[in-house]
C-alpha cells in the first residue's frame, strides 16, 4: 500500500471546482473583513465580526479539502454543515431585522452581494464530501 492508497482524496473532479471557490472565498472574506475591522469596526461591529467569522470557515474548509483523508474529509463535512447553518440563520436575520446590520456581512442576505455562493457552496460541499465518501467506500 503507497502512503496515498487509503486516504480519501478530496480535490479531483468536481471537488477541484469546490476547493478552488471555497479559497476564492477565503481570500474575499479574509480580505474584506480585516479591512472592514481595522478602519470602521466602531460602525457596524456585528457584520464585521460575523464577515471574520465567516472567513475563518472558509479557510478552514480549504485546508482541510485540500489535506484530503477521512479525517479531514469528516472536519470539512462538520464545518460546511455548520456554515450552511449559519448562512441560513445570518440571511433570515439580515431579511427580518436590517437595522441590526448597517453593513452587510458576507452571509448577508443569504450571500447576495456574493451571488449567492455562500449559500450554495456548502450545499455543494456536504454533497461532494458524501460522494467522496461513497467513492473512497
Amino acid at each position: 500500500m503507497t502512503a496515498t492508497e487509503g486516504t480519501t482524496r478530496l480535490v479531483k473532479g468536481p471537488g477541484m471546482l469546490v476547493v478552488w471557490l471555497y479559497g476564492v472565498m477565503s481570500v474575499g472574506a479574509v480580505s474584506r473583513s480585516i479591512f472592514q475591522i481595522a478602519t470602521e469596526f466602531d460602525r457596524a461591529p456585528l457584520p464585521y465580526t460575523l464577515s471574520a467569522l465567516a472567513a475563518v470557515v472558509y479557510a478552514f474548509i480549504t485546508y482541510t479539502l485540500v489535506r484530503g483523508g477521512e479525517t479531514a474529509r469528516r472536519a470539512a463535512l462538520v464545518c460546511c454543515a455548520a456554515e450552511l447553518v449559519g448562512v441560513l440563520a445570518v440571511g433570515t436575520w439580515t431579511l427580518v431585522d436590517p437595522s441590526a446590520f448597517p453593513d452587510a456581512t458576507v452571509w448577508s442576505k443569504y450571500g447576495y452581494g456574493y451571488i449567492f455562493i455562500p449559500v450554495l457552496l456548502p450545499v455543494t460541499g456536504i454533497w461532494w464530501l458524501r460522494r467522496s465518501r461513497t467513492q473512497a467506500g
